[in-house]
């Protein structure tokens, strides 16, 4: 018999429940259909027994995935053909594909690690050493807004730069350029996806952002009212 336990994959408000000895897959297909999403692999996702562990695994050609723990303090970059093991009580899946992004949380029953909450410090903002600036930091919540909104894991659409900026009262232009300094800040940092070709950089960069936000706990959702407060008239540069 396996000490190893059960893991149970939560989307959506449903839970599948992964006995030791088998395996399990999510994408378009699949144990878990998660979308009938074009830009979403047949296959993208597995969660299988190994080595006396629980392992999630990569198994698309082109899309990534944010996994962390449920505090946001460890995150990892699950690229095509790599796998992590699932080592928390709770690990959150964060992924985009195309102008979607979902989320899924695996729950473990004998996790092999417990994370510690962070200590929470007044002061700016920050993501890793990168300080961010209040517009800066309204732009990554106009942005993460839909997800932030749902009830649980599930999906939502990424808003497209127009309507982001409509949300904050600004012009396209001006959300862009924040949108440009958030990106290359994160860029320096190592974060993956804050770069890419002409024809898909600009809703890539919008889903990697989103992505890493919401997974690292930048944002939550108790700071959207932030968006609702009146703003300054100054228009930082950062």
């Amino acid at each position: 018999m396996s000490g190893i336990g059960t893991v149970t994959v939560e989307f959506a408000g449903e839970y599948f429940t992964i006995e030791p000895g088998s395996r399990f897959t999510a994408g378009r297909e699949g144990d878990l259909a998660i979308d009938d999403n074009l830009f979403l692999h047949r296959s993208f996702l597995e969660i299988a027994e190994s080595g006396g562990l629980w392992w999630l695994s990569n198994i698309g050609s082109r899309l990534t995935a944010s996994v962390t723990d449920r505090t946001g303090g460890v995150q990892a970059w699950l690229s095509p053909g790599a796998r992590l093991p699932l080592v928390f009580d709770a690990t959150t899946v964060v992924f985009s594909a195309g102008p979607t992004t979902y989320e899924l949380v695996v729950h473990s029953t004998q996790p092999a690690f417990r994370p510690t909450q962070r200590e929470s410090t007044d002061g700016d903002s920050t993501i890793g050493d990168v300080p961010l600036t209040a517009s800066q930091r309204l732009l990554i919540l106009a942005l993460a807004e839909p997800q932030l909104l749902r009830d649980g894991t599930g999906m939502s659409e990424i808003p497209t730069s127009a309507k982001a900026a409509a949300r904050l009262g600004w012009t396209v232009t001006r959300f862009n350029r924040k949108l440009d300094n958030v990106c290359d800040k994160l860029d320096r940092i190592g974060v993956p996806g804050m770069r890419g070709g002409q024809r898909s950089f600009a809703t890539n960069r919008r889903a990697r952002l989103v992505e890493y936000t919401i997974a690292s706990r930048l944002v939550t959702r108790e700071d959207l009212a932030e968006l609702d407060r009146p703003q300054g008239t100054e228009d930082e540069d950062a």
